[in-house]
């Protein structure tokens, strides 16, 4: 993949990686890969979400908010990240993001994440937290400069993001978004988020691409 996930090897990247890792008392092994799983995961959700005119017209609308649309956060990470706790109103952002990304079922996305990337589900809420204002900011400075203001510009934006795996994501995304504890594919879902083989289609196997 290119693009946002090129960050994770830059020197910001690395700033994001060791501020996030002192932050959750985790090693940066670990916290590379947990977020080189989440930010496509995001994406994945992104993408489902604007599928639709009314559904890209509330991301582009997102995206101008002047949270997101100078792409600050990615020029202030070390103040971010560097104090005593995380940025609290980072974390608020971040949770507002997934609520909205995820359609209520961030917690099955935590789920995911955890069962993946072997980081507690605690860390996994609190990762894709940090995760999630990081994937709008960019989004919102690449919207910015390029001049993106339709459901086209903004799905090829997300899709070149996501690359060749755009379709397995946004079909995980999709089934964390859509999960109902009285849904037939319960079953499905629940074997997913425990990970399975990629020849199955399942989570674990969809997103260990990332991590190679």
């Amino acid at each position: 993949m290119s693009g946002i996930l090129d960050l994770l090897n830059s020197e910001m990247g690395q700033e994001l990686i060791k501020g996030t890792s002192t932050q959750m008392g985790m090693d940066s092994k670990s916290t590379s890969g947990a977020l080189s799983a989440a930010i496509p995961l995001i994406l994945g959700g992104l993408k489902n979400n604007s599928a639709s005119s009314e559904g890209s017209a509330q991301l582009l609308g997102a995206l101008q908010n002047s949270k997101h649309s100078s792409g600050s956060m990615l020029d202030s990470l070390g103040s971010i990240l560097g104090g005593s706790e995380i940025d609290q109103d980072v974390m608020e952002d971040g949770g507002r993001i997934l609520g909205h990304v995820f359609g209520g079922q961030e917690n099955h996305a935590a789920n995911a994440l955890s069962k993946s990337s072997g980081i507690d589900m605690n860390s996994a809420m609190n990762l894709l937290k940090i995760a999630a204002p990081l994937v709008m900011s960019y989004l919102g400075k690449q919207t910015s400069q390029n001049k993106i203001s339709d459901q086209g510009g903004m799905s090829d934006l997300i899709g070149g993001l996501l690359g060749g795996q755009g379709a397995d994501m946004a079909s995980m995304a999709s089934l964390i978004q859509g999960f109902d504890g009285n849904d037939s594919s319960l079953d499905d879902i629940a074997g997913m988020l425990t990970g399975g083989s990629k020849s199955s289609g399942g989570l674990g196997g969809m997103i260990s691409d990332f991590l190679k």
